[in-house]
């Protein structure tokens, strides 16, 4: 055995004591950790030798790395829909990084811990009182979670032409019907070969909307001429949180054949709320949803999950199946997730889940959920009552859209308020304007965030 890791195996409880301090150290400043940084780091190009052995490597990370970590994890990280980390989560973590599974199987011998993954995939279900005639699993974020369920969607459009898109490849035009499609599933259609230009843009409505217009999507589908396609809808857009209308959209099912996909990233979670569900009513009856955990379920990145109707299991396993692999077996008899999404190698994602899910449970989320609507709203009020700041769109969950009254004030306003190292927000463009995006995710965040932020806006504020 080489010696430096043969020592580092001798001190190894040394060595966890060491990160277990170091994670805690950072936990307990968190509140005061900047949320951006100017640092910059000289690369080191050339391996050594021998290898500094894990003590001396932490050290290295410390002087080095360390500083330049911002508080992405923070109460006050208010940019790219960031979520952070619950207790719950973080243990369940550390523990699938000590596990260190690949998990595929549930059954058989080796590794089961696909178990645990199909277990924390019914708890969500249930988290979001959906149906149970649901499959799903864990992949990396929202770009791999589109691209599993637009990939059987793929599937499915080529099965109405008669074709087997997955073994033979596409041959025909695939239709894709949308108003506001993330960027992940534009990125998803040209990855998967249909092309992020082949999108049919449906108008959105009236009155300060990113929602489908309902009329206009009628009218799109008839200019198909009873072509099969594939829709993609929206349960809060990334911008102003806004919901399609999966009760309207439902009842075309029975006037038109089409793939009906739901991007629910951050948005699902209102259904965790007596308060908010009513605005993700109708989605149980999508072909496919996409859910990010390490949003508003608070578990670190990298996760996601897809579910798509049991109905479609067929379709999505020509899709993924590992075809020249004998020792694999049957997909249909041996159950594997490798046939159905894309890694062939994955760590157990779903455990960090499962612990915050079993720990804090329905009630946890709804309060969390809720908790971090009215803070938005709180932010939302002042932004309302400032004469120097204006609403772009009304709040409608979790996210304030703003922008300044005068609009060539926003970038130099937002960069001097994220350099203050207080907050991150995102800069974002809406219906032509420059605009603010502030989304509320973190279990941490308390009003007194809120009212750390609202002062040093209104300092840069009047310096502006």
């Amino acid at each position: 055995m080489n010696q430096q890791l043969q020592k580092d195996n001798q001190i190894l409880h040394e060595i966890l004591q060491l990160i277990q301090q170091q994670g805690i150290d950072y936990l307990d400043d968190l509140h005061n950790r900047s949320t951006s940084t100017d640092a910059t780091v000289d690369q080191v190009n050339v391996l050594t030798e021998e290898g500094l052995g894990t003590v001396a490597t932490l050290q290295q990370f410390n002087q080095r790395f360390e500083p330049v970590i911002v508080g992405s994890s923070g109460p006050r990280y208010w940019g790219f829909v960031t979520g952070g980390t619950t207790p719950a989560a973080i243990a369940g973590d550390w523990l699938a990084t000590v596990y260190d599974q690949n998990t595929q199987s549930a059954k058989g011998a080796g590794d089961v811990s696909a178990t645990i993954e199909l277990e924390t995939i019914q708890l969500l279900i249930s988290l979001f009182n959906l149906p149970r005639n649901y499959f799903g699993g864990f992949v990396t974020g929202a770009t791999l979670s589109n691209f599993t369920c637009l990939a059987v969607a793929r599937q499915w459009f080529g099965k109405q032409k008669g074709k087997d898109f997955a073994k033979d490849g596409i041959s025909e035009k695939i239709h894709v019907l949308s108003a506001t499609p993330h960027s992940s599933s534009v990125k998803s259609l040209a990855m998967l070969g249909i092309g992020s230009a082949n999108v049919i843009t449906i108008q959105v409505a009236e009155g300060n909307r990113e929602a489908i217009d309902m009329v206009d999507l009628k009218k799109k589908i008839e200019e198909l001429n009873n072509e099969p396609f594939i829709l993609i809808s929206s349960a809060g857009t990334v911008n102003t949180v806004d919901f399609d209308d999966f009760e309207a959209i439902n009842a075309l099912r029975s006037e038109y054949n089409f793939w009906w996909h739901i991007d629910a990233a951050f948005g699902g979670f209102a259904a965790c709320s007596p308060k908010y569900r009513h605005l993700v009513k109708g989605w149980e009856n999508a072909d496919s949803i996409t859910v990010d955990c390490h949003k508003w379920l608070n578990v670190p990145y990298e996760s996601a999950v897809f579910l798509i109707k049991e109905q479609h299991q067929l379709l999505q396993m020509e899709s993924f199946q590992n075809a020249n692999a004998a020792y694999l077996g049957n997909p249909l008899d041996n159950f594997s997730y490798l046939n159905f999404l894309p890694e062939n190698s994955r760590r157990l994602k779903a455990l960090p889940a499962w612990f915050t899910l079993m720990s804090y449970g329905k009630k946890g989320y709804q309060e969390l959920i809720e908790d971090c609507v009215t803070l938005s709203l709180a932010f939302a009020s002042f932004i309302e009552q400032h004469p120097a700041l204006a609403l772009l769109a009304p709040v409608r969950l979790n996210t304030v859209c703003f922008t300044l009254q005068n609009e060539q004030l926003v970038t130099p306003f937002l960069q001097k308020l994220n350099t203050s190292g207080k907050v991150f927000m995102t800069a974002t463009q809406y219906k032509g304007k420059k605009g603010i995006r502030a989304a509320f995710v973190n279990w941490r965040t308390a009003s007194a965030d809120v009212e750390t932020v609202i002062a040093e806006m209104n300092q840069i504020l009047a310096e502006l």
